[in-house]
């Protein structure tokens, strides 16, 4: 029985890897029976660079929330973009910023050990930016 199972997986694991190695480049992208989720969002790669403007604005954003470290980062200028990693390390330092800050809140009152208003602020700058992972 031990084996016909192990065979059967083996199988499987091998038509999997066929298929995945013969299926063109364009299979690989569509989403169209996908499987949503309650609760969860679609992980999409950060882009490679971001507007100025959607920085300024995401800075704008963390600094209003309360972010020492958005207020004292300099705006962007002279450029249309700027790397992707301008804005995780912002987005970054905001949240360990943010979470130091609320680490005595009550469990009750936190979402991802930080106030929900700096929980929102941070998804707020992230969206606005268009960066999913930081």
């Amino acid at each position: 029985m031990k084996l016909l199972v192990r065979t059967g997986l083996a199988a499987a694991v091998a038509a999997g890897a066929i298929a995945t190695a013969v299926a063109p480049a364009s299979a690989a992208v569509g989403v169209g029976d996908a499987h949503v989720v309650a609760g969860a969002h679609a992980v999409v790669p950060n882009p490679k660079t971001v507007k100025a403007a959607a920085y300024n604005q995401a800075r704008s954003i963390l600094a209003n929330a309360g972010s020492q470290t958005a207020a004292k980062s300099h705006p962007i200028h002279g450029k249309d973009d700027v790397p992707v990693s301008y804005g995780t390390s912002l987005l970054a330092a905001a949240r360990d910023e943010f979470r130091q800050t609320d680490r005595k809140l009550p469990p009750k009152d936190k979402k991802s050990d930080m106030s929900i208003p700096h929980y929102n602020a941070i998804h707020s700058a992230a969206k606005t930016m268009g960066i999913d992972k930081w």
